[in-house]
């Protein structure tokens, strides 16, 4: 505190002044607007109509294992290439074909179309699936946290680009 040059704060508990009063009731949240209704809705169809065990991931989870990701990936419709390439429609896609994106030589060799094997073993470790990428993310190592990424990646970049 002293290098910002302000005084200690007093916690609230310390502060507040005691009385009998009972505390006021937190505000109730916000009921979803339509549009999030309906994102929400499309979402658990989507999840429902996965192959197992991708259809009971905690997509919220995915989301937030995604962020590991979103500094070098777009996943929308029409996106750009980043640092890597552009993940929509990643799904049924031979590896190392997304137009306008430089890959390295073993992931335009590599011969498979993705799929959620593949890329749960590539999220593992991408180094020691394709030695020689370029990629140099480290990989997700709970397996769980990598079928919940993988559910939500099946979700998110099969949607339509007007979605």
């Amino acid at each position: 505190l002293t290098a910002c040059s302000k005084p200690a704060e007093t916690p609230a508990a310390e502060s507040a002044p005691t009385t009998s009063a009972t505390p006021a009731a937190a505000p109730a949240p916000a009921a979803p607007s339509e549009a999030e209704s309906e994102a929400a809705e499309h979402a658990a169809k989507a999840l429902a109509a996965l192959p197992a065990p991708y259809n009971t991931a905690d997509l919220a989870n995915g989301q937030r294992t995604f962020a590991l990701c979103r500094s070098c990936h777009t996943i929308n419709a029409g996106g750009m290439n980043m640092t890597g390439p552009n993940l929509h429609g990643l799904f049924g896609r031979k590896a190392g074909t997304v137009e306008k994106f430089n890959y390295s030589d073993v992931v335009k060799n590599a011969g498979f179309t993705w799929d959620a094997a593949h890329l749960d073993k590539w999220l593992a470790d991408p180094k020691a699936d394709l030695p020689g990428t370029r990629m140099t993310f480290m990989g997700v190592k709970d397996p769980k946290a990598r079928t919940d990424l993988i559910a939500y990646l099946m979700v998110e970049t099969a949607k339509p680009a007007d979605d």
